[in-house]
């Protein structure tokens, strides 16, 4: 009798711990879960090699097809589409710092905008992410690539620019942080988004898109 009280309080005691440690991780964040589980499975069968590149970040990084643009970069991809900037905060424990890459590509921030973050509170949430990687990672290589310009959420362009302006100005006091600009060449010669660099819903780029993205990424994966 005595032994079934006491197991029965010690999984009430460990629901509780659990429930209590879920409890700390916002909704919005702990939703990703299934897809961090999806990057430790294929972790687990291909073993990420120390001092590559990692991309992390939404789905622009998502559906970025790295072997096309980089045939001879030893690189991973780590995105996962609708995240936030404060995600990969998060998550960065788990698909970034175990890799212990020599450089992070990191394209976040538009998701963030669409959610009504001012540019102030992504800044923020990118001085934590840099702070976070470079205290386990210092001589690590951080490069931003800028919130791009697109039809979908062009009413947006004042805050994305916002955006953009001070995550540039933090780059460029920051030791191993690169802001990577593809703002002006995603424009066309009317200023706005140029319409063959995107899919059919004005937000995710075609292979042309994709082909600017590199052009302007390449000089700053050299060693």
């Amino acid at each position: 009798m005595f032994r079934s009280f006491v197991s029965l309080a010690l999984v009430v005691l460990l629901t509780t711990m659990s429930l209590a440690e879920d409890a700390k991780v916002p909704e919005s964040i702990a939703r990703w879960k299934k897809e961090m589980d999806k990057f430790a499975a294929a972790d687990q069968k291909h073993p990420v090699q120390p001092g590559g590149v990692v991309f992390v970040g939404s789905s622009s990084i998502r559906m970025w097809d790295l072997k096309k643009s980089f045939p001879e970069l030893d690189a991973v991809n780590r995105g996962f589409g609708g995240s936030r900037l404060e995600d990969s905060v998060y998550y960065a424990d788990q698909i970034v710092l175990p890799y212990q890459p020599r450089t992070v590509v990191v394209y976040a921030g538009d998701n963030d905008i669409a959610a009504k973050y001012t540019p102030e509170q992504i800044l923020e949430d990118f001085q934590e992410f840099e702070t976070k990687i470079h205290q386990q990672l210092p001589e690590t290589k951080i490069l931003y690539i800028a919130v791009k310009p697109s039809i979908a959420r062009w009413k947006m362009i004042d805050q994305v620019r916002g955006t953009n302006k001070l995550i540039a100005e933090e780059c460029a006091k920051t030791e191993n942080c690169e802001f990577i600009d593809i703002d002006a060449p995603m424009l066309g010669e009317d200023g706005k988004p140029r319409k063959e660099l995107f899919k059919k819903d004005g937000l995710h780029m075609t292979d042309a898109g994709y082909v600017i993205w590199a052009k302007a990424l390449e000089p700053h994966l050299a060693n």
